[in-house]
C-alpha cells in the first residue's frame, strides 16, 4: 500500500468518524513500532494500552486479529488448541498488507477497516475488554486514538467485526 493510498485511508476513517459520531482523543507521538517503544518513551495517553497481534491458521486460510493487554505473553499453542485450530503464527507483512492495510507496528482494532470482505476474525482477551477506552493506532503508529468501549464497539458493529471475547492462555 503506498503511502497516498494510507493517507486517503486515515481520511476515509476520519469521515467514518465523523459519520458515526464517533469520538476519540487523539495523540501525536514518534513512531512506536511495539509496547516496549511506548514504555521506553514514557507516553502518558488515556486508555489501556493493547497489544495487537496479526494471526494465521497453519493452513493460512483463516485470520485473526487477537487483542490483548499490553503486558500479556499469549500462549499460541494453548490459544490454538483452545480455539481447535491447526497451529496459529504470526502472519506475515504481506498479508497484513492485503488483509488489514497496514505495515507491521501499525497494527490495532481500527486495521479491520480495510478488511471490507470480512476475513479476519477479531478475537479480545477478556479482561480487556472490561476496560472503558481503548488506544488504536488510526492506520499509522505516530498517532494514537482513544475509543471508548461504546464507540468501539459501534465501530465494529459498522465493519461487520463483532469481537469474540475470549480468555487468552499466557506462557
Amino acid at each position: 500500500m503506498t503511502e497516498v493510498t494510507e493517507v486517503n485511508k486515515l481520511t476515509e476513517l476520519e469521515s467514518l468518524f465523523k459519520q458515526l459520531n464517533l469520538n476519540a482523543i487523539k495523540y501525536q507521538h514518534p513512531p512506536l513500532h511495539t509496547c516496549q517503544d511506548a514504555d521506553e518513551l514514557n507516553l502518558n495517553r488515556a486508555g489501556v494500552r493493547i497489544k495487537n497481534l496479526f494471526l494465521r491458521d497453519n493452513y493460512g486460510k483463516r485470520h485473526f486479529l487477537l487483542l490483548v493487554p499490553a503486558d500479556y505473553q499469549v500462549d499460541l499453542k494453548a490459544l490454538s488448541k483452545q480455539q481447535q485450530l491447526s497451529r496459529l503464527g504470526f502472519a506475515s507483512s504481506q498479508r497484513l498488507a492485503k488483509y488489514l492495510g497496514v505495515k507491521p507496528g501499525c497494527v490495532s482494532a481500527l486495521a479491520v477497516f480495510n478488511d471490507t470482505e470480512q476475513v479476519v476474525t477479531v478475537w479480545v482477551e477478556s479482561s480487556l475488554w472490561q476496560a472503558e477506552q481503548f488506544q488504536c493506532h488510526p492506520f499509522f503508529n505516530d498517532q494514537t486514538w482513544v475509543l471508548n468501549k461504546a464507540d468501539l464497539e459501534r465501530f465494529f458493529e459498522y465493519t461487520g467485526h463483532a469481537p469474540q471475547v475470549i480468555d487468552v492462555p499466557c506462557l
